[in-house]
Formats: structure tokens, sequence, C-alpha cells
């Protein structure tokens, strides 16, 4: 049996904003350190050994990770940070008041936007330029619906971790609500039409126990 951690980022400035984010490079904020805080305290008390730790490129992951880590002394365990886990791209949506969205395109307009998994939102008129991704030479989306993201992520799920999984290596994933959601969605294999129901509050550890065929054994949320 080997353990699999999923966590969402502590806080963010834009969580506080209530604004969306996607790849916006949004930062920690007093509570959101609290949080990876409170994390790391509960996460030593399982006494599991974690063995890898996995980011998004954005820093509200990566601080978040780091906290967590340091709180557990481990700060010598490999960080691999990609892309691949980056929250979806909202597109045109991005640092846009929640609220403010809902008056200008209509609630439930933005929920399908933010929920059903299709549905892409609002696309960038052209793409942004971040010089962490012209590194590594991924083009910035325009826009994701969360099947988009699903699909860029689930490469470095089959590709990075699932085997380091089946080594019996324990692994802690820091990411973010959208990638998050669609990751337990395959994991669980969650209709649809259902996806609306996995809901993934920032800061509290979500602890797998997977068998040799990393099917779930059992599942509990560190509160």
């Amino acid at each position: 049996m080997v353990k699999l951690i999923l966590m969402r980022h502590g806080e963010s400035t834009a969580n506080m904003q209530n604004t969306f984010t996607g790849w916006t490079d949004a930062t920690l904020t007093d509570k959101g350190r609290q949080q990876a805080q409170a994390a790391g305290i509960a996460l030593e008390q399982t006494a599991i050994q974690i063995d890898d730790v996995h980011t998004s490129m954005l820093k509200r992951t990566i601080m978040t990770a780091l906290i967590v880590c340091d709180i557990l002394n481990i700060n010598w365990v490999p960080i691999f940070k990609t892309w691949r886990l980056n929250e979806r791209h909202y597109g045109a949506l991005a640092g846009l008041d929640k609220d403010q969205a809902r008056q200008k395109y209509g609630v439930e307009q933005v929920e399908s936007w933010r929920r059903g998994f299709t549905d892409v939102p609002p696309k960038l008129a052209k793409q942004e330029h971040q010089p962490a991704y012209d590194r590594i030479g991924v083009a910035i989306p325009l826009a994701e619906s969360l099947e988009m993201t699903q699909q860029r992520l689930l490469p470095y799920w089959q590709e990075a971790i699932a085997p380091k999984l089946q080594d019996g290596r324990n692994e802690f994933i820091v990411a973010h609500g959208s990638s998050l959601r669609v990751l337990i969605k395959y994991l669980e294999q969650v209709p649809d039409d259902q996806l609306d129901q996995i809901d993934i509050p920032n800061g509290k550890p979500i602890i797998y126990t997977l068998d040799e065929q990393l099917q779930i054994v059992d599942k509990k949320v560190l509160d």
C-alpha cells in the first residue's frame, strides 16, 4: 500500500479578493501561510514518509509545499515543478471579480464555465508572455475547459507520478482547485455531470491509500 496526498495551496491573494486567477501568479496571504503550516502539522501527526513532492509552476503551490516540507523537516525531498499541474487557464476571466462576472455574463453561464467539464471560458485576445513558459517551450493557453486541463495533466500523472507510486513511493501533490478536481475525477471515476460535487478547500490534505494497481483502498481528509 502506498499513500498519495493531494492538497490545494493555501489561500492566495486572488482567493481573498474573490477573483478568477488561472495562470496569474498570485502569492499566499498570511492566512494561506498559516493554512500551509497547519497542514504540515496535521501531516506530521500521520507519520507518513513523503518521498517526492510535485507542484505547479505557480508560486502559491511552491510556497505552500516549501512551508509544509519545512514543518515536516524534509526540505531535502525532491520537489518537481510542472506546468501540467497549473490551475486551469481562465482566459479573459482572469483577474475579474467573480461577482462582477456573474453580473456581466449571468450566474448560470459563470457556473457552467467553472464547473462544467467541457465549457471553455472567454478566450484571451492573444497569448500572454511569461518567461518561465518560454524557457520550457510551452505556449500559454488562451483559455481552458476542465476537460482540457485534465488532458494536459494526465500525461504527468501517467509518466511522473503513477510509476513512483507503483515503486512504493509516497507522493505529495500541491496544486489548485481545478487541476486537483480533474485529477480526483480521474482517480475516483466521477461522471462529468457530478463534477460540481468535488469540493477542494484550501490547505486541507487529502490522503489516499492505494493498492498495487493504484486502486483506492481508503480516503481521508485531514482537518
